[in-house]
């Protein structure tokens, strides 16, 4: 599928994506915005660097109709081009990524980013191992906040054999062949806890690399939010009265809140994150690490809207052809004007923004967010993002400070030259 893309910047507390693929007519087209799975049937997914012609059917006069298609848009770095960057890794790269911090600081949604990621985009093996995951299954859903007491031997007990359980599958998930990326999700609260995971896999003769990444947070408003959004529709929670369970949880954090200890430099390799905002980062080295190192800090903590849509209707779609870099129709045109007006009054319209102050409610001028663009390399996808407007504006950043953004600037990716449906 050929593409365009538009988003928004990290700071802005969604992301907008444009995606333009093949469309075969302005009607077509107005109705995929927005619409990736649409574009799964066009013609221009039906070969890929190949010249072929198709079938030759008969006209009314009995003639046999043969169309030629135009040699594929092709790399100009050669067939066997690394479209993502996947080089750097060797066949006995291992990580065991091992999360610490309070509940409700993030580190599922940490480490859930991380394995994707590296799944996605480096072909890398990642699995998340969440202790939590197998205390319900070992202990049941639902368990009170004094089942996380410290001083509750029970309680400590299952606690540790979840932890015991979910690290024997971790070790036998990292003894495969190859690379492969292992995230111990659990609080991992104390040193004598985060000791006894490491001698764990320093005894199993993996030889892996580790790392922790702890997550701190201490800003109220963040904290309340992210357990009405997370943690009060987990199985722990679920059916429950959410002021009672809400309450429960917070007594479950200050459980876990008496015997905490930060992570040190006695722990080895480790990233602190704090409040999504500061980084302390200690004796980290290797691809792989520093990998995860650098995509931690670019991380969103906010979500983002990503608009995808096809392009406008090309030449070549006219004609029934495949592949080749042929330009827009009028129809094609047509809609990226369209397409245009629809970024201007509504991506780049921040629907959570009061009006500026002075404003009266019906003349109100709407307050912008700042918002890119992706286009691949191909002309259509070009012209297709021609007429989206790049007006420069002053916008204060989520860490207070101010500059200038240049709305829609567009970059023309050639990793989205290609990229098929069914992939």
């Amino acid at each position: 599928m050929m593409q365009c893309m538009a988003t928004t910047a990290h700071t802005s507390p969604a992301t907008l994506q444009i995606m333009v693929a093949s469309a075969q007519s302005l009607d077509e087209s107005e109705a995929a915005v927005g619409l990736l799975s649409a574009a799964a049937s066009t013609p221009e997914h039906a070969s890929h660097h190949r010249t072929f012609s198709a079938p030759a059917p008969s006209n009314s006069s009995g003639l046999d109709i043969v169309i030629q298609n135009p040699t594929p848009h092709r790399l100009p770095e050669g067939e066997n081009a690394t479209p993502l960057e996947v080089i750097g890794t060797t066949a006995s790269d291992k990580l065991v990524i091992v999360m610490v911090g309070l509940p409700a600081t993030g580190k599922t949604h940490i480490a859930k980013r991380i394995c994707r990621f590296l799944s996605f985009f480096h072909d890398i093996p990642s699995q998340i191992f969440n202790v939590g995951d197998y205390r319900r299954q070992l202990c049941g859903a639902q368990m009170p906040s004094r089942f996380y007491d410290p001083t509750n031997e029970e309680g400590r007990a299952a606690r540790q054999m979840a932890c015991d359980t979910a690290l024997a599958d971790l070790v036998e998930y990292m003894k495969q062949d190859g690379v492969r990326v292992a995230a111990f999700d659990a609080t991992n609260s104390t040193m004598l806890r985060r000791r006894h995971i490491l001698n764990a896999i320093r005894s199993s003769g993996l030889g892996v690399k580790k790392m922790f990444i702890e997550s701190i947070c201490d800003q109220e408003e963040l904290l309340d939010e992210n357990i009405k959004k997370v943690k009060l529709s987990t199985p722990d929670y679920r059916d429950m009265d959410p002021e009672e369970a809400m309450a429960d949880f917070k007594q479950r954090r200050a459980e876990y809140m008496k015997v905490y200890q930060p992570v040190e430099d006695a722990d080895g390799s480790y990233i602190k994150i704090i409040n999504s905002k500061q980084f302390i980062v200690n004796n980290i080295r290797g691809y792989l690490p520093l990998k995860v190192v650098h995509f931690v800090m670019n991380l969103h903590t906010l979500p983002r809207t990503f608009f995808l849509t096809r392009h406008g209707q090309s030449e070549y779609n006219l004609l029934g052809k495949i592949g080749g870099d042929s330009g827009l129709t009028p129809a094609g045109l047509e809609y990226a004007r369209r397409l245009a007006e629809f970024a201007k009054g509504y991506i780049a319209v921040d629907p959570n923004a009061s009006p500026e102050e002075g404003d009266d409610a019906a003349g109100a001028t709407p307050q912008t967010r700042p918002c890119r663009l992706w286009t691949s390399t191909l002309r259509r996808t070009k012209e297709t993002a021609q007429f989206i407007e790049h007006d420069a504006q002053n916008y204060t950043f989520d860490n207070g400070e101010t500059g200038v953004w240049v709305q829609f600037r567009q970059r023309e990716r050639r990793n989205l030259d290609e990229l098929w449906h069914d992939v």
